[in-house]
């Protein structure tokens, strides 16, 4: 089986601003469970209030690399909003809110930790979170974090009090086209789980994979994303010409990868190259971009071209 052309192309990826929370919970059934829910329903900022996804668990279980500093099993959870955005903080300040409030105090035995320890700019999260107290929180130092405490029904919710924010990159991403249904979305899977191994990165949309890209603008006003018309193999006869597939394609598959910053989103990139170019019935894989219009970070298939 002959291995699947690289497109002699980049992935245009554009500023975000982005926070990271660390939850951990008593074992990895209910600290799956956070994740889930903090997660959900942010696969892209078309319509969602953020962009979120599962970077990577850590502490027992997972990275152990990394310790969490109640000793439990953890997951390092990124949310990201595009820095073009004029409400870029206000927004993400409410994502947070909304998404730790509602999906992580809720979930039986969690804490939440700031991870950008160091960063100069902070939402005072756990201040917000625990009104919910309504008069009973308190403050409190636990394992080396000064943070609030929140009674509930189950026992005590601790949160650190401040989360910290920086800029990240969103949009890095490639696109699978498949010979066949299964070759597109099986290379588009292997892709996304290499990626996701990467440190440093979330692959926002379901399963890491999106089976609708999208191109900028529409032309209904109401709408600033539409279907990628030149790329949908149902189209092709009705385009002519104007259609974009490759001979033989009958399914694109993609992948989008958000992160801290430019080598990582590289790294991530090449793994998830070189985990799906082998894959049966992958005909080729290629990137999106906007030929610099959307943003200033390319992210090149080919690694000899990418900038030191």
């Amino acid at each position: 089986m002959p291995r699947a052309e690289i497109d002699d192309t980049y992935a245009e990826a554009f500023r975000s601003l982005y926070a990271e929370v660390l939850i951990t919970a008593r074992d990895r059934r209910w600290l799956t469970e956070a994740v889930n829910a903090a997660t959900g329903n942010a696969s892209s900022t078309i319509l969602c209030d953020c962009e979120a996804g599962l970077d990577r668990f850590v502490g027992p279980g997972g990275d152990e690399s990394f310790a969490t500093p109640d000793g439990r099993p953890g997951a390092l959870v990124q949310f990201h909003l595009p820095r073009f955005r004029k409400d870029r903080v206000e927004a993400l300040d409410r994502a947070l809110l909304v998404r730790v409030s509602q999906n992580v105090l809720t979930c039986p035995t969690t804490a939440c930790f700031n991870v950008q320890t160091e960063s100069e700019t902070f939402f005072k999260l756990g201040r917000k979170v625990a009104f919910f107290g309504d008069g009973h929180q308190f403050r409190d130092e636990r394992f080396g974090r000064k943070g609030w405490v929140v009674p509930i029904l189950s026992g005590e919710f601790f949160i650190e009090r401040r989360v910290g924010y920086r800029d990240g990159l969103m949009g890095g991403n490639l696109w699978f086209f498949g010979s066949t249904e299964d070759g597109a979305l099986e290379a588009a899977d292997r892709a996304a789980i290499a990626a996701s191994q990467t440190p440093g990165v979330c692959l926002p949309f379901p399963g890491g994979v999106a089976s609708s890209g999208s191109k900028a603008g529409s032309r209904y006003k109401f709408s600033i994303a539409s279907t990628y018309a030149e790329f949908c193999p149902t189209l092709r006869e009705k385009l002519g010409e104007k259609s974009r597939l490759p001979t033989g394609v009958v399914s694109v598959q993609e992948i989008i990868i958000n992160g801290r910053d430019l080598p990582t989103i590289v790294r991530a990139t090449q793994a998830a190259i070189a985990a799906a170019v082998d894959t049966p019935g992958l005909h080729k894989i290629s990137a999106g971009n906007y030929g610099g219009k959307l943003g200033k970070s390319f992210v090149y298939l080919h690694p000899e071209k990418q900038p030191a």
